[in-house]
């Protein structure tokens, strides 16, 4: 599975918003700066994130975002839900019609299973946990060859 830009970009935004929680509003440029990020892209991201109450957003000289909720209690797959329109691995597990076989397939039923680990682990990963390996030492690249 390959998430969208958007996903990806509104998991690393609400990260920030996580590093900075408590300390009141964050300007939305100064996320996009830190991220590497179009501010304008951002400002798509946050406003459906706003809808779905995951973060609120202050008007003004202080204004800015923050976290609607703790960062206990924001998981990665409710931002990714919030954010992806379908996000399977295939089309058939959750659309019959997408496969003539859909039915009496024995794979699909292989598939539905990994994705529901997939969703689980998603689900196990707070925006908290998310924050402490951001502290922890960069990954070294996996070389190919």
């Amino acid at each position: 599975m390959r998430f969208t830009t958007r996903a990806r970009y509104g998991v690393r935004l609400m990260i920030d918003l996580s590093q900075h929680y408590g300390q009141g509003p964050v300007f939305l440029k100064d996320i996009a700066r830190r991220q590497d990020v179009s501010e304008r892209y951002l400002a798509n991201i946050v406003q459906v994130l706003k809808k779905k109450g995951m973060v609120h957003s202050f008007r003004g000289v202080h204004g800015g975002y923050v976290l609607a909720k703790k960062p206990v209690d924001i998981t990665l797959k409710d931002i990714v839900c919030s954010l992806e329109k379908q996000a399977h691995l295939v089309g058939c597990v959750h659309k019959l019609r997408f496969c003539s076989r859909a039915n009496s397939c024995q794979a699909r039923r292989v598939w539905m299973q990994v994705e529901k680990c997939f969703y689980s682990a998603l689900a196990s990963i707070t925006l908290k946990n998310a924050c402490k390996k951001c502290r922890m030492k960069p990954l070294r690249t996996i070389r190919k060859g």
